[in-house]
Order: structure tokens, then sequence, then C-alpha cells
């Protein structure tokens, strides 16, 4: 049984389904995601993971082979790929997440998986020999194993261990829309990215004009549900207006000119999380490590956990083992990737303008084109790592 029906929980149970184990997802919502949500950049090293699950390329969206940074006062400092392309010349993927969810979702149906909606897990409790779900409308469900795919504020996690965790903040707030009709420098390809005088700007042609963007202001003190839902859509637009007025960059205009801009929401994530399963549960993606979304990281962390739970569940025939074995092969990567989005979150904000006009000073000296080119050569790690879904994994694997 599997909670969520995002990205982690259609991956999973493709995942499953290829390693022999039959899997039903559960989603809360009494429909689908079609239409929910905003866009994101696929890393190459999810994709990567996406084709071994035997998923072909997306037709979605568009491809987003590099980035150009800028600081605000339009000065160029660097061109650099994102990620090393792979051996067939998939490189990153720009796509919105509802035609992500879609795409996992049809994919999962066309193989057979079964999705049901209007599935709320409130309860779970275990068996002797396996797990019994119960949902908000009163029905219940069993299996051999339950899967969390529910995301930040997973129930599942809960489940595996009340404890309070929380939720670190990273100082930061997101917000995007999409804005077509004007004429901004760039090409379809290419994310242009503005570390602006106040806060954080970057936007994407895509292949039929429209600009995709994000902004990333700082905000010190973590905002409450109610400050943030207290904010007008106007209000929302004229402040981020007023943050970019310095900037010599699209920002002013491609936010103008936005038919609907998100609602600001904290950057949060999840540095460690002490249990991971309890022997018949297990959680993966964002309910065991939420990412910052300033490392771009989020989906291909959680469609990296599935194809490595898929081959543990296949080959090691204890179910308990093979999640001790799922979580050890994944924790220390997760936890690494999670403080890189953290230090990415910090790189962009901006504590003060005394300190803003030190980084502008600094910055063209050491992340110049020749120093953003051996940065990305440390970045290794990241992008060129790879889970080869035919090779066997054991109890005592230390590659995945």
């Amino acid at each position: 049984m599997i909670i969520g029906g995002g990205v982690a929980g259609p991956t999973s149970a493709i995942a499953l389904q290829k390693a022999g184990v039959e899997a039903v997802v559960y989603e809360a919502y009494d429909r689908g995601a079609d239409g929910i949500g905003a866009n994101l950049v696929l890393a190459v090293n999810g994709y990567r993971a996406l084709l071994e699950l035997g998923v072909k390329h997306l037709e979605d969206g568009f491809d987003v082979p590099r980035y150009r940074y800028h600081i605000g006062s339009g000065k160029a400092l660097a061109q650099v790929n994102n990620g090393n392309p792979l051996a067939d010349g998939t490189v990153g993927h720009a796509i919105t997440r509802s035609d992500l969810y879609r795409r996992l979702r049809d994919e999962a149906i066309s193989r057979g998986v079964q999705i049901e909606f209007g599935k709320r897990l409130v309860n779970a409790e275990l068996t002797n020999d396996g797990v019994v779900a119960h949902f908000a409308d009163g029905s219940k469900a069993e299996g051999d194993l339950l899967i969390g795919a529910d995301g930040l504020h997973s129930t599942v996690r809960r489940l595996i261990d009340p404890t309070e965790l929380e939720l670190r903040y990273g100082g930061l707030v997101t917000t995007s829309g999409y804005t077509s009709g004007v004429e901004v420098p760039g090409e379809p390809g290419t994310e242009f990215m503005y570390l602006g005088k106040r806060a954080f700007f970057c936007y994407i042609h895509d292949p039929a004009g429209v600009v995709w963007w994000y902004a990333a202001p700082t905000w010190p003190e973590e905002p409450t549900a109610d400050e943030l839902s207290a904010l007008t859509p106007q209000q929302w637009r004229e402040q981020l207006l007023d943050l970019f007025a310095a900037d010599d960059s699209p920002a002013k205009t491609i936010i103008q000119a936005a038919e609907e801009i998100t609602p600001p929401r904290p950057i949060q994530d999840i540095p460690h999380v002490p249990r991971w399963h309890n022997g018949r549960m297990v959680i993966i993606g964002d309910a065991c490590h939420a990412v910052s979304p300033s490392g771009g990281q989020g989906v291909s962390m959680a469609i990296e956990d599935a194809l490595v739970l898929g081959k543990c569940l296949r080959d090691i025939k204890s179910i308990e083992e093979a999640l001790n074995t799922y979580e050890r092969l994944r924790r220390d990567r997760v936890e690494k990737v999670v403080e890189f989005g953290r230090d990415a979150s910090r790189s962009i904000a901006v504590n003060g303008q005394a300190r803003r006009v030190f980084r502008d000073i600094f910055l063209p000296l050491v992340f110049n084109q020749k120093g953003a080119e051996k940065d990305l050569e440390k970045m290794s790690w990241l992008y060129d790592y790879r889970v080869d879904w035919d090779s066997p994994v054991a109890a005592d694997s230390t590659v995945p």
C-alpha cells in the first residue's frame, strides 16, 4: 500500500511492479493533480533514475541544459551546464508539477497499477504479518507493507515515530508564475538567474514563448500561515515589484504581466529523520528528507528512493531487512543533498545590504566562468549518480 499520489507514490508503484510486487496507490484528494502546483526542473540524476525504471522520455515540458548567473546590476557572472548530459544526450528538463504527476500517474495506470482517490490515511496498525490502513471515509485496506510517499507533513512518518519533528526554516519564501506576451532577453534551454539586490529571481523561456519564473524573497522570521493568507494577490504582486525595483533585470516586466502569481510559502527542509521505518511501514521522498527547492533536487531524490526501495524489496527476502538496507543505502546521500539545498538557499538570501554589496563586489572575482566550471566538476557526486536496476542488491551491499 502506497500513501500519496504525487511523484514518489506512482514512481514507487512502478518500481515495485517492476520488482514483481503488486501495489495500490491511495491518494488523499478525490481527483488527480491536474493543474496543481508550479514548475520544476528535473535534474539529470533524477531523469536518469526515471529512465532506469523504463519510463520513456518526457514529452511535456522542455530541456534546460544550462544556467546563466547574474547579479542585480545585470552583470553576467557565468554560464554553466545543468549537470553532465547522459550518454544519450538527456539533460535537465523543465516541466510543470501537474504534468509530471499526470505523466507518472498515467504511466502507472497503463502498467496495471491501481490508484484510489479520496483516500486520506488517518491511522494504521501492524498485524502479525502486515499492516491495516484506515482512511478518513471509514474504509480500510490491508497489505504486507505501507509506504509513506505523503510529503513534508507525512502521516506515515508520525505513525512510525510520533515524536514531533521540527521542520527547519530556510529564511526564504517562494513564489512563481507564468507570463505571456513579454519580450525579455533569453532563449529556450537557458535558465536565467539573478542574485538581486533584495531578492532572488530566475526565469526560463519555453518553446512557445511563455516565460516560466520563480522568485525567492528573503524573509528572516518564518511567516505564519495567518500572515501569508492575509496578503491579497495584488498586495503580493506590489511587494514583489518593490523588491525588484532596483535591479537591472527583467523581473519587474515579467511579474507585472503575469496573469497569476502563486501565494508565498516558506522554504522548509528536514535535515534528519531518526526513524525511516518500523519493519512494515516506511517513508520515502519528502516524508523523510524534504529538500529546499533552492537545491533543485526534491523530485530527483524521490525517484531515486523509489528505484532503490524497489531493488531492495526485489532482492532481499525479509521485508524488514530490505527496509534496513534501503535506509542504509539512501540516508547519507539524501542528508548530504538536504544540506546542499540549505547551502543553496543561504547563497541566494539577502541578509543585509552591507553584506549584499560585499557579495556583489566579491562574487564576480570567484564565480567567473572558470570557477563555475570547476564547481560543476565538484558536483559529480550529485549529478553523475546512477542506480543500476539490473545489478543485484544484498543486505550487506554498499552500492545501491
